[in-house]
């Protein structure tokens, strides 16, 4: 029987787990012996390995609906001797297929292990996750609707409750290391009955202490209120996170509090009353949030990756590509692992403007989050 191993890296999303179910139903009808590699690719090198098993429907249906990663997730560091070693336990495990999901460093990874493992007729392919969604070569990510329907409900919320207590500025942090496309979904927040977020600073513009508080002083004089989301990665112009990082190893950044410190900016110089929120996993790990699109996407994107590399394809990866806005469509094909696909994808210019996200943007993302998932609510006040 042949036999494939699977593994995830980087941060869980909302549907990580399934584009897993879709591709062990994929890898189970082909008649494949279907591992997991617990908490990342290194591991493999302390037997940290378990075979799955045949699941059925039910339990593949409740893989897709589990947050977090139910392989485990690893960010290990590895060098060009680990890929050699790992390629050379695999061969001896006796594994034809290996298939990985994860954002731009498991796919410069699964590109570097498809490489060592091509002596050995391992075949290496990869399924696009990350709510960032900062992952270029495909429309949108895995994850990313999720959190951009998280975000942009909670942001809704937020605003209602703030037109109830219209008394303070309320600051909200997203995640975006250096892309701030969760940011930027907050647009979709606001009604006709309550505008809003009223700021939206995104890490792709570097952050004006001066014209921050200053346009928050001109909002709080118009309305007596004020919401801004802000993303984790926030930086002055020369580069330096308005926020010294607590923690940072590689591409892992554990960042300070950005909410709370601009919220406390707010109250010592403008002497407004704020506060500061920040959702943090709860906006990647909800499944009450957990958006329909985005769990059928990941599923295919599980599937197409896994049929890659049934099919001999190595090196290769899922993506998403869009057909149509109205209504919307997709499909999901395979591209080669290039060095453009693993550069970062940030937000472009077009869809930025001034503390906010641009009308292009809210075209292109509309038809992914829908106005009827946001929540629809009532107030009497003008």
């Amino acid at each position: 029987m042949s036999k494939a191993l699977l593994f995830h890296g980087g941060g869980p999303t909302a549907v990580l787990n399934s584009s897993l179910s879709g591709a062990l139903e994929l890898l189970q009808e082909a008649g494949v012996q279907t591992d997991g590699a617990l908490c990342g690719i290194a591991h493999v090198l302390d037997g940290r390995i378990r075979t799955i098993g045949r699941l059925d429907n039910r339990a593949l249906e409740k893989l897709s609906r589990s947050p977090g990663s139910a392989l485990g997730s690893g960010r290990d560091h590895l060098e060009p001797e680990d890929y050699r070693t790992i390629a050379g336990t695999l061969a001896r495990l006796g594994y034809e297929y290996v298939i990985a999901a994860g954002g731009n460093g498991t796919m410069d990874t699964t590109v570097r292990l498809a490489e060592a493992c091509g002596k050995y007729g391992i075949k290496v392919t990869g399924i696009p996750k990350t709510m960032d969604n900062d992952l270029s070569g495909t429309d949108h990510s895995p994850g990313f609707i999720s959190a951009a329907l998280y975000m942009a409900a909670s942001c809704r919320e937020a605003l209602y409750d703030l037109n109830g207590l219209p008394i303070h500025v309320v600051v909200i942090e997203a995640f975006g290391r250096n892309a701030g496309w969760i940011a930027a979904s907050s647009c979709l927040a606001g009604t006709p009955e309550v505008e809003g977020p009223d700021l939206i600073l995104l890490p792709e513009d570097d952050f004006d202490e001066d014209a921050f508080l200053s346009r928050v002083e001109e909002v709080w004089k118009a309305k007596g209120k004020a919401l801004v989301v802000a993303s984790e990665g926030l930086h002055h112009k020369d580069g330096s996170p308005i926020v010294e990082p607590v923690f940072q190893v590689g591409r892992s950044v554990y960042f300070g509090d950005v909410s709370s410190h601009l919220s406390q900016l707010i109250t010592r110089k403008l002497s407004i009353k704020s506060r500061s929120e920040k959702p943090g996993i709860l906006s990647r790990s909800s499944i009450a949030w957990q958006s329909g699109l985005d769990r059928q996407e990941a599923w295919q994107c599980g599937r197409e990756g896994a049929r890659a590399a049934l099919e001999g394809k190595s090196g290769f990866m899922s993506v998403i590509e869009r057909l149509c806005d109205e209504p919307y469509s997709s499909r999901v094909k395979l591209v080669e692992i290039s060095p453009a696909i693993l550069e970062e994808r940030r937000l472009p210019d077009t869809y930025r403007k001034d503390f906010g996200a641009s009308e292009a943007f809210r075209t292109w993302l509309s038809p992914l989050v829908r106005e009827d998932e946001l929540g629809q609510f009532t107030t009497f006040i003008d």
